[in-house]
Protein backbone atom coordinates (compact mmCIF):
# COMPACT_ATOMS: atom_id res chain seq x y z
CA UNK A 1 0.00 0.00 0.00
CA UNK A 2 2.97 2.37 0.78
CA UNK A 3 4.51 2.18 -2.49
CA UNK A 4 1.13 2.07 -4.67
CA UNK A 5 0.36 5.31 -2.31
CA UNK A 6 3.69 6.67 -3.93
CA UNK A 7 3.09 6.05 -7.01
CA UNK A 8 -0.38 7.78 -6.93
CA UNK A 9 1.62 10.82 -5.58
CA UNK A 10 4.27 11.00 -7.78
CA UNK A 11 1.66 10.75 -10.85
CA UNK A 12 -0.06 13.66 -9.25
CA UNK A 13 2.80 15.53 -9.47
CA UNK A 14 4.08 14.62 -12.51
CA UNK A 15 1.02 15.95 -13.80
CA UNK A 16 1.64 19.25 -12.11
CA UNK A 17 4.77 19.76 -13.56
CA UNK A 18 3.64 18.96 -16.93
CA UNK A 19 1.13 21.96 -16.92
CA UNK A 20 3.65 24.08 -16.25
CA UNK A 21 5.77 22.90 -18.74
CA UNK A 22 3.19 23.75 -21.31
CA UNK A 23 2.40 27.12 -20.29
CA UNK A 24 4.31 30.00 -22.66
CA UNK A 25 7.92 31.03 -21.51
CA UNK A 26 9.89 33.79 -22.41
CA UNK A 27 13.41 32.92 -23.55
CA UNK A 28 16.04 32.78 -21.22
CA UNK A 29 17.68 36.37 -20.20
CA UNK A 30 21.34 37.04 -21.02
CA UNK A 31 21.59 39.48 -18.06
CA UNK A 32 19.69 37.80 -15.07
CA UNK A 33 21.73 34.67 -13.94
CA UNK A 34 20.30 31.33 -14.89
CA UNK A 35 18.01 29.38 -12.25
CA UNK A 36 19.83 26.26 -12.11
CA UNK A 37 17.87 23.07 -9.75
CA UNK A 38 20.70 20.38 -8.71
CA UNK A 39 19.83 17.18 -6.69
CA UNK A 40 22.38 16.33 -4.78
CA UNK A 41 25.18 18.60 -3.49
CA UNK A 42 28.31 16.97 -5.29
CA UNK A 43 26.22 18.15 -8.59
CA UNK A 44 24.89 21.35 -7.19
CA UNK A 45 28.90 21.99 -6.20
CA UNK A 46 30.45 21.49 -9.65
CA UNK A 47 27.81 23.46 -11.49
CA UNK A 48 28.09 26.20 -8.52
CA UNK A 49 31.72 26.10 -9.32
CA UNK A 50 31.54 26.61 -13.38
CA UNK A 51 28.99 28.73 -13.50
CA UNK A 52 30.04 31.18 -11.21
CA UNK A 53 28.22 34.73 -10.74
CA UNK A 54 25.78 33.53 -14.35
CA UNK A 55 23.74 31.14 -12.51
CA UNK A 56 21.86 30.51 -9.03
CA UNK A 57 21.93 27.42 -7.94
CA UNK A 58 19.32 25.43 -5.96
CA UNK A 59 20.01 21.77 -4.08
CA UNK A 60 17.15 19.69 -3.46
CA UNK A 61 18.99 17.20 -1.20
CA UNK A 62 21.58 18.31 1.65
CA UNK A 63 23.75 17.54 4.04
CA UNK A 64 22.81 13.72 5.36
CA UNK A 65 20.15 13.52 3.00
CA UNK A 66 20.05 10.07 1.23
CA UNK A 67 19.07 10.60 -2.75
CA UNK A 68 18.75 6.63 -3.37
CA UNK A 69 15.23 7.05 -0.56
CA UNK A 70 14.61 10.41 -1.48
CA UNK A 71 10.99 11.17 -2.64
CA UNK A 72 9.77 14.11 -4.09
CA UNK A 73 7.25 16.78 -2.53
CA UNK A 74 5.29 19.21 -4.55
CA UNK A 75 7.42 21.78 -3.39
CA UNK A 76 9.92 20.38 -5.28
CA UNK A 77 8.19 20.07 -8.30
CA UNK A 78 7.63 23.68 -8.27
CA UNK A 79 10.86 24.20 -8.20
CA UNK A 80 11.54 22.21 -10.70
CA UNK A 81 9.26 23.55 -12.88
CA UNK A 82 10.66 27.20 -12.63
CA UNK A 83 14.59 26.49 -13.06
CA UNK A 84 15.76 27.17 -16.38
CA UNK A 85 17.37 24.30 -16.15
CA UNK A 86 18.01 20.65 -14.22
CA UNK A 87 21.15 18.60 -13.76
CA UNK A 88 20.94 15.46 -11.55
CA UNK A 89 23.11 12.48 -11.21
CA UNK A 90 22.01 9.54 -13.15
CA UNK A 91 22.38 6.18 -13.64
CA UNK A 92 18.94 5.94 -10.84
CA UNK A 93 20.86 7.77 -8.11
CA UNK A 94 17.83 9.48 -7.50
CA UNK A 95 15.48 6.22 -8.40
CA UNK A 96 12.25 7.82 -6.63
CA UNK A 97 12.49 10.76 -9.30
CA UNK A 98 13.67 9.33 -12.29
CA UNK A 99 9.61 9.51 -13.36
CA UNK A 100 9.73 13.23 -12.79
CA UNK A 101 12.60 14.26 -14.91
CA UNK A 102 11.08 12.55 -17.51
CA UNK A 103 8.20 14.58 -17.12
CA UNK A 104 9.49 18.09 -16.84
CA UNK A 105 8.12 19.11 -19.76
CA UNK A 106 8.95 20.85 -23.26
CA UNK A 107 10.53 24.24 -21.67
CA UNK A 108 12.94 22.80 -19.06
CA UNK A 109 16.15 20.51 -19.94
CA UNK A 110 16.68 17.83 -17.71
CA UNK A 111 20.12 16.32 -17.50
CA UNK A 112 21.83 13.66 -16.52
CA UNK A 113 25.58 14.71 -16.01
CA UNK A 114 26.76 10.84 -14.98
CA UNK A 115 25.48 9.53 -18.45
CA UNK A 116 28.12 11.58 -20.37
CA UNK A 117 30.53 9.25 -18.76
CA UNK A 118 31.60 6.54 -21.65
CA UNK A 119 29.58 3.38 -20.67
CA UNK A 120 33.01 0.89 -20.22
CA UNK A 121 34.63 3.18 -17.28
CA UNK A 122 31.04 2.54 -15.68
CA UNK A 123 30.46 -0.49 -13.21
CA UNK A 124 27.76 -3.08 -11.89
CA UNK A 125 26.08 -4.33 -9.45
CA UNK A 126 27.53 -8.45 -8.75
CA UNK A 127 24.76 -10.79 -9.88
CA UNK A 128 22.81 -7.85 -10.81
CA UNK A 129 22.14 -5.06 -14.19
CA UNK A 130 22.68 -2.21 -11.74
CA UNK A 131 24.89 0.40 -13.05
CA UNK A 132 26.95 1.83 -9.91
CA UNK A 133 25.88 5.43 -9.42
CA UNK A 134 28.53 6.74 -7.42
CA UNK A 135 31.10 7.75 -10.04
CA UNK A 136 31.87 11.40 -8.22
CA UNK A 137 34.48 8.91 -6.18
CA UNK A 138 36.94 8.71 -9.23
CA UNK A 139 37.71 12.25 -10.33
CA UNK A 140 38.72 11.12 -13.76
CA UNK A 141 35.70 9.88 -14.25
CA UNK A 142 33.72 12.92 -12.40
CA UNK A 143 35.39 15.15 -15.21
CA UNK A 144 33.45 13.88 -17.85
CA UNK A 145 30.42 15.20 -15.94
CA UNK A 146 31.88 18.67 -15.50
CA UNK A 147 32.50 18.55 -19.75
CA UNK A 148 28.19 17.86 -19.52
CA UNK A 149 27.56 21.14 -16.95
CA UNK A 150 29.68 23.05 -19.26
CA UNK A 151 28.14 22.02 -22.60
CA UNK A 152 24.92 22.51 -21.11
CA UNK A 153 25.67 25.81 -19.47
CA UNK A 154 27.59 27.27 -23.06
CA UNK A 155 24.05 26.17 -24.98
CA UNK A 156 21.85 28.12 -22.63
CA UNK A 157 23.56 31.19 -22.39
CA UNK A 158 25.88 31.34 -25.47
CA UNK A 159 26.91 34.89 -24.26
CA UNK A 160 28.82 33.66 -21.41
CA UNK A 161 30.12 30.37 -23.07
CA UNK A 162 33.66 31.44 -23.12
CA UNK A 163 33.71 32.03 -19.49
CA UNK A 164 32.14 28.09 -19.01
CA UNK A 165 34.32 26.65 -20.54
CA UNK A 166 37.53 28.50 -18.93
CA UNK A 167 35.45 27.65 -15.58
CA UNK A 168 35.45 24.08 -16.59
CA UNK A 169 38.64 23.38 -17.23
CA UNK A 170 39.64 25.06 -14.09
CA UNK A 171 37.41 22.68 -12.30
CA UNK A 172 39.08 19.80 -14.62
CA UNK A 173 42.28 20.97 -13.18
CA UNK A 174 40.95 20.68 -9.65
CA UNK A 175 40.63 17.33 -10.06
CA UNK A 176 43.39 15.95 -11.54
CA UNK A 177 45.24 17.67 -8.61
CA UNK A 178 42.48 15.53 -6.20
CA UNK A 179 43.35 12.40 -7.56
CA UNK A 180 47.17 13.04 -6.79
CA UNK A 181 46.83 13.71 -3.58
CA UNK A 182 44.47 11.29 -2.89
CA UNK A 183 47.11 8.47 -4.77
CA UNK A 184 50.01 10.11 -2.58
CA UNK A 185 48.09 9.85 0.67
CA UNK A 186 46.34 6.35 0.23
CA UNK A 187 49.70 5.09 -1.18
CA UNK A 188 50.72 4.84 2.16
CA UNK A 189 48.67 2.43 3.38
CA UNK A 190 49.93 -1.27 3.99
CA UNK A 191 49.24 -3.49 1.02
CA UNK A 192 47.61 -5.87 4.17
CA UNK A 193 45.24 -3.06 5.22
CA UNK A 194 44.08 -1.65 2.15
CA UNK A 195 40.50 -3.07 3.19
CA UNK A 196 37.70 -0.34 2.78
CA UNK A 197 34.43 -1.36 5.48
CA UNK A 198 31.33 0.76 4.58
CA UNK A 199 28.04 0.87 5.26
CA UNK A 200 26.43 0.52 1.60
CA UNK A 201 28.23 -0.54 -1.72
CA UNK A 202 29.23 3.33 -2.77
CA UNK A 203 32.67 3.57 -2.61
CA UNK A 204 33.78 1.26 -5.71
CA UNK A 205 34.96 2.99 -8.07
CA UNK A 206 36.89 4.70 -5.32
CA UNK A 207 38.56 1.12 -4.30
CA UNK A 208 39.41 0.57 -7.91
CA UNK A 209 40.62 4.20 -8.83
CA UNK A 210 42.82 3.86 -6.10
CA UNK A 211 43.57 0.07 -5.48
CA UNK A 212 41.38 -0.45 -2.07
CA UNK A 213 39.32 -3.79 -1.46
CA UNK A 214 35.94 -2.36 -0.93
CA UNK A 215 33.50 -4.23 1.26
CA UNK A 216 30.30 -2.51 1.90
CA UNK A 217 27.18 -4.13 3.30
CA UNK A 218 24.60 -3.02 2.05
CA UNK A 219 24.46 -3.36 -2.10
CA UNK A 220 24.79 0.14 -4.23
CA UNK A 221 21.42 1.71 -2.96
CA UNK A 222 20.91 1.78 0.96
CA UNK A 223 17.19 0.45 -0.26
CA UNK A 224 18.90 -2.96 0.01
CA UNK A 225 18.46 -5.03 2.99
CA UNK A 226 21.52 -7.27 4.66
CA UNK A 227 21.31 -10.37 6.66
CA UNK A 228 23.31 -11.84 9.37
CA UNK A 229 25.27 -14.01 7.01
CA UNK A 230 26.34 -10.57 5.29
CA UNK A 231 27.59 -9.57 8.50
CA UNK A 232 29.45 -12.93 9.03
CA UNK A 233 31.08 -12.67 6.04
CA UNK A 234 32.73 -9.02 6.78
CA UNK A 235 33.37 -10.12 10.60
CA UNK A 236 35.21 -12.96 9.43
CA UNK A 237 37.35 -11.30 6.56
CA UNK A 238 38.81 -8.18 9.14
CA UNK A 239 39.21 -11.26 11.82
CA UNK A 240 41.22 -12.96 8.79
CA UNK A 241 43.31 -10.25 7.69
CA UNK A 242 43.43 -8.15 10.98
CA UNK A 243 41.76 -5.46 10.02
CA UNK A 244 40.98 -2.86 13.07
CA UNK A 245 38.79 0.00 11.64
CA UNK A 246 35.48 0.37 9.61
CA UNK A 247 33.54 3.65 8.50
CA UNK A 248 30.24 5.09 9.19
CA UNK A 249 28.85 7.23 6.25
CA UNK A 250 27.44 10.76 7.20
CA UNK A 251 23.99 9.85 5.27
CA UNK A 252 23.05 6.57 6.23
CA UNK A 253 22.19 5.00 9.88
CA UNK A 254 25.32 3.44 11.87
CA UNK A 255 23.14 0.29 12.75
CA UNK A 256 25.05 -2.11 9.76
CA UNK A 257 28.37 -0.92 11.41
CA UNK A 258 27.60 -1.33 15.08
CA UNK A 259 26.43 -5.41 14.17
CA UNK A 260 30.06 -5.71 12.36
CA UNK A 261 31.57 -4.43 15.52
CA UNK A 262 29.41 -6.42 17.88
CA UNK A 263 30.14 -8.97 15.74
CA UNK A 264 33.87 -8.90 15.29
CA UNK A 265 33.74 -8.52 19.87
CA UNK A 266 32.13 -11.83 19.61
CA UNK A 267 35.72 -13.46 18.10
CA UNK A 268 37.34 -11.46 20.22
CA UNK A 269 38.77 -9.03 17.63
CA UNK A 270 38.27 -5.18 18.05
CA UNK A 271 37.44 -2.83 15.49
CA UNK A 272 36.79 0.64 16.00
CA UNK A 273 34.98 2.87 13.66
CA UNK A 274 37.85 4.43 11.70
CA UNK A 275 36.15 7.90 10.76
CA UNK A 276 32.63 9.67 9.61
CA UNK A 277 33.02 9.07 5.67
CA UNK A 278 31.19 11.29 3.13
CA UNK A 279 29.25 9.18 1.01
CA UNK A 280 26.06 10.23 -0.92
CA UNK A 281 25.35 13.67 0.41
CA UNK A 282 28.77 16.09 1.83
CA UNK A 283 29.12 18.43 4.69
CA UNK A 284 27.14 21.28 5.25
CA UNK A 285 27.12 24.20 3.90
CA UNK A 286 30.06 26.95 4.59
CA UNK A 287 32.35 24.34 5.80
CA UNK A 288 34.99 22.64 3.73
CA UNK A 289 33.39 18.91 3.89
CA UNK A 290 30.04 21.44 2.29
CA UNK A 291 32.15 21.36 -0.92
CA UNK A 292 33.48 18.48 -3.69
CA UNK A 293 37.12 18.98 -3.31
CA UNK A 294 36.67 19.69 0.80
CA UNK A 295 34.39 15.86 1.03
CA UNK A 296 36.88 14.27 -1.17
CA UNK A 297 40.00 15.54 1.53
CA UNK A 298 37.82 14.64 3.68
CA UNK A 299 37.49 11.40 3.04
CA UNK A 300 41.26 10.74 1.77
CA UNK A 301 42.76 11.70 5.62
CA UNK A 302 40.32 9.69 7.01
CA UNK A 303 40.86 6.60 5.45
CA UNK A 304 44.67 7.36 5.27
CA UNK A 305 44.81 8.07 8.43
CA UNK A 306 42.94 4.95 9.99
CA UNK A 307 44.21 2.27 7.85
CA UNK A 308 48.00 3.36 8.02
Amino acid sequence: MKKAGFGICIAALTGILAACGTEETTSVSEEEPLRILATTSQVGDMVNDIGGEYVEVETLMGPGVDPHLYQPTQEDIGKLANADIIFYNGLNLEGNMQEVFDNVGSETTAVPVAENIPEDMLQTEADSDSTDPHVWFDPDMWSYTADAVTEELSSLNTENGEYYEQQGEAYKNMLTELDTYAEEELGRIPDESRVLVTAHDAFGYFGSAYDLEVEGLQGLSTDSEYSVRDVDNIVNLLVEREIGAVFVESSVSGRSINAIIEGAARQDHEVEVGGELYSDAMGDAGTEEGTYEGMFRHNIDTIAGSLQ
